[in-house]
C-alpha cells in the first residue's frame, strides 16, 4: 500500500483551509494550500500530491467540477484520489453522488463529503483508496 504523504487542499475559505491543514499535519501529512481554481491547478502541477481535497464552489459555482476535471485528465491525476467537499446539500437538499456512472462523467471525484468535513473520516477515505488494488 502506498503511503500517503502530500495532500493538496483547495478552498476559498481560509479558516477551513487552516483548520484542516493543522489537523492533517498533526496526523503526519505534508499539506499544501490553494484558495482558487487557478492556484489549485498550479499547486497540483508543482507538488504532485498523493490526494486532493477541494471545495465545490469557489471563484465560480462550478469551480470544483472544473478543477477535478482538469486534475483527473492529467497523467498524475488519474492515479490519485480527489475528494470534493461542499455545503450544497446542507443548503439545497440536493445530494451529489460520485459513485454512479452517470454522474462520474461530469463529477470526476472519488467521493463527496459534506462541510464541515470530519478530518478522521477524510483520512480514512484517503487511506481506503490506497488500500484498494489499482
Amino acid at each position: 500500500m502506498k503511503e500517503v504523504k502530500k495532500i493538496l487542499l483547495v478552498d476559498d475559505d481560509i479558516d477551513i483551509l487552516e483548520q484542516n491543514k493543522l489537523m492533517l499535519e498533526a496526523e503526519g501529512f505534508e499539506v499544501f494550500l490553494a484558495t482558487n481554481t487557478a492556484e489549485g491547478i498550479r499547486k497540483f502541477e508543482e507538488v504532485l500530491p498523493d490526494a486532493v481535497v477541494l471545495d465545490l464552489m469557489m471563484d465560480q459555482y462550478d469551480s470544483g467540477f472544473i478543477l477535478s476535471h482538469k486534475i483527473k485528465r492529467s497523467e498524475h491525476g488519474k492515479k490519485i484520489p480527489v475528494f470534493m467537499i461542499t455545503s450544497v446539500a446542507n443548503v439545497t437538499g440536493f445530494k451529489f453522488d460520485a459513485s454512479t456512472d452517470d454522474e462520474r462523467e461530469w463529477l470526476d471525484v472519488e467521493e463527496i463529503l459534506n462541510k464541515p468535513v470530519q478530518v478522521p473520516e477524510l483520512i480514512a477515505k484517503i487511506k481506503a483508496f490506497y488500500g484498494k488494488a489499482h
